[in-house]
């Protein structure tokens, strides 16, 4: 296991991939530490369609039809070998805080009652460990959307309707031959005193 501050400096998003499977194992190492990600209420409902292998052609013929795969910039992103689709469940989130311990918050009646989806932030959450994991285990990976086609990826894969659609992670060996890299990352970041506002805005 890597040191955290190593991990996370090194950590870049790849979008060109070798091919080569990644065993089960791993997998289930990532999303075993992603399973302790905080969650609100320790809900924890959140969850994961994972493609694999010739499986993952289901997600890009629904998001990237052949006819507009000459002119994608990243052909070496279909060549990750997992997919995986994050998903979070409202209603768990309700049904959670409709709980007694939990029903004071008002939170419990229904999903307008919260100003801020903890679903999605909870799923986001987690999708940063799987990130972080992959890095690593030595793995690159891409946090991406489904390309505009939220719907065709719920339908492609039988995902029920209740379910939010939060993102997509491609998982796969980073292929070192690779140079394309994303148009923002020659953006430098943001310093520390840029971004703390001590006491106030």
């Amino acid at each position: 296991m890597g040191d955290l501050g190593e991990v996370v400096r090194n950590r870049r998003m790849s979008r060109a991939f070798t091919g080569a499977p990644i065993h089960p194992e791993v997998l289930d190492r990532m999303v075993d530490l992603a399973s302790r990600a905080p969650s609100a209420g320790k809900t924890q409902g959140w969850h994961l369609v994972v493609l694999s292998g010739a499986d993952t052609a289901r997600y890009w013929d629904a998001t990237l039809p052949e006819a507009r795969r000459a002119g994608f910039a990243w052909p070496g992103l279909l060549l990750a070998p997992v997919v995986m689709v994050v998903v979070a469940d409202p209603e768990a989130y309700v049904a959670r805080y409709g709980e007694p311990d939990k029903a004071h918050t008002g939170l419990g009646s229904d999903r307008d009652a919260w100003p801020i989806p903890y679903w999605t932030v909870d799923a986001s959450m987690a999708a940063m460990v799987l990130l972080l994991a992959a890095e690593d285990e030595g793995l690159g990976a891409l946090f991406f959307g489904p390309f505009g086609a939220t719907e065709a990826v719920r339908v492609a894969l039988d995902i029920p309707d209740r379910m939010e659609i939060v993102a997509t992670i491609a998982l796969g060996e980073a292929d070192p031959e690779a140079t394309h890299r994303g148009r923002s990352s020659s953006r430098p970041r943001r310093t520390v005193d840029q971004i703390v506002h001590h006491a106030r805005w």
